[in-house]
């Protein structure tokens, strides 16, 4: 099968996030299909970016093959990423004639986000006579609307309604990470046959065959330091920002600073000055920000744990349902976690691997802790091995990918023979 899949902000080991996009594209490739990304210069997400030079240019990350749209750098969420996107969806709506002939696709994924790709991926997909995937991250514009308060009628959101519209009514396939979003979008026109769930995951033989190295010198003699206190150590590896509601965690430590516990926090953000200006309000002996660390850290760092935390805000959008990549990295590091979420799917009880508490609840958060830390650490151990098989029987990238592939294949290549000559056919076409 030959994929072409298209995602402003797609990124890879190398660049950074956003990583879906490449985990789901080398699978595809180990497994035998052609796959090209398409996606911007520029992305505020990815650590570095792609050296980019002229429209459409090729680059290979990991044998998975990038065509490139020259974008303007930007910085936040104002109007020079709006123009970023801008930038970024009327060059594919240009370029989409050239990408359907030289491309030559059986599927076009529409994947970025934000949904006005779906109108030249559309375009595409018509021309090339492919298939047509709208892969929805998240409800857009509903979540800006309900997490940042945009009002309905201002016209960026009246225009992501529109695309998003568009999306239900003329798409083979939607793939949503989100479990529970079905029955919205059949209200906004999708024929509910056409609904599939496949979740965020992680890449688990990467993760297991990685050598990461040590902990960076302050972050290993603070857990060195903790541990020869006889401290219970509660970590968070994540993001600072609006959308994680870190203080109540940080409110739970303060209930608990009379106990033998501490908490160690790695990552960086958004909100990270103004949460390092409460922890030294708080003036917390048992707790610890020790700042942003490299991504190939992240599991020796949760490894060193007794137990791993996970906050989220009290709001609606969550009834249709989270895929937190965090959760599935915390999993794999085979640690109990806590949690406080409201969401319509619990994927802590799922995996029965820890505790969740009501959102916002810094009192429950601390309780459930507290809980933690008076277990045995055999039934710690049970609990955090639950998560890990978890995770690695429901979320590794390798069971996604097939699955994603199985529900967006074009008739004519669900049979594996057919499919063996579509792709024999594509390497011919390409040389």
């Amino acid at each position: 099968m030959n994929i072409l899949l298209i995602n402003h902000y797609a990124g890879s080991d190398r660049l950074g996030m956003e990583y879906r996009p490449f985990y789901l594209a080398r699978e595809w490739v180990a497994a035998g299909h052609r796959v090209t990304i398409v996606g911007a210069s520029h992305s505020h997400l990815r650590a570095r970016q792609p050296e980019v030079t002229h429209d459409l240019a090729t680059d290979v990350e990991e044998g998975v093959r990038y065509r490139w749209l020259r974008t303007a750098p930007y910085a936040g969420n104002g109007m020079g990423r709006v123009a970023n996107m801008a930038t970024f969806v009327s060059k594919l709506w240009a370029y989409a004639p050239r990408l359907a002939r030289e491309e030559r696709p059986d599927v076009v994924i529409c994947s970025s986000t934000y949904p006005l790709d779906i109108y030249p991926g559309a375009r595409i997909a018509r021309r090339a006579g492919a298939r047509l995937v709208f892969e929805l991250h998240d409800l857009w514009p509903l979540t800006p609307m309900m997490l940042g308060g945009y009002s309905p009628k201002h016209p960026f959101i009246r225009a992501m309604q529109a695309a998003e519209d568009y999306a239900c009514r003329n798409v083979d396939t939607l793939v949503s990470i989100l479990p529970h979003a079905r029955d919205y979008l059949v209200g906004r026109g999708l024929d509910p046959a056409k609904f599939v769930h496949v979740p965020n995951g992680i890449p688990v033989a990467a993760f297991l065959n990685a050598e990461p190295g040590p902990l960076p010198e302050p972050l290993a003699a603070r857990i060195a330091a903790e541990r020869a206190r006889g401290h219970f150590l509660v970590g968070y590896a994540g993001g600072i920002n609006p959308s994680n509601p870190v203080e109540t965690i940080l409110e739970a430590a303060i209930r608990l600073k009379d106990k033998p516990i501490s908490f160690i926090f790695v990552g960086g953000g958004a909100a990270e000055a103004a949460f390092r200006e409460r922890i030294a309000a708080a003036a917390l002996p048992n707790f610890h920000h020790m700042g942003v660390i490299p991504k190939a850290l992240v599991q020796s760092f949760l490894a060193e744990m007794d137990v791993l935390t996970m906050p989220w805000k009290r709001n609606p959008i969550y009834k249709y349902g989270v895929s937190p990549n965090k959760m599935f990295d915390y999993m794999l590091a085979g640690r109990p976690i806590v949690q406080s979420c409201g969401a319509s799917n619990d994927l802590v009880a799922e995996g029965r691997c820890g505790f969740t508490v009501p959102p916002e609840d810094a009192q429950a958060f601390a309780d459930a802790l507290l809980r933690l830390s008076e277990m045995t650490p055999e039934e710690r151990a049970d609990l955090g091995g639950n998560g890990r098989r978890f995770v690695l029987e429901n979320h590794d990238y390798r069971v996604l990918a097939a699955r994603f592939a199985a529900v967006t294949a074009p008739p004519v290549l669900a049979d594996p023979a057919r499919a063996l000559a579509g792709r024999t056919a594509v390497a011919d076409a390409h040389g």
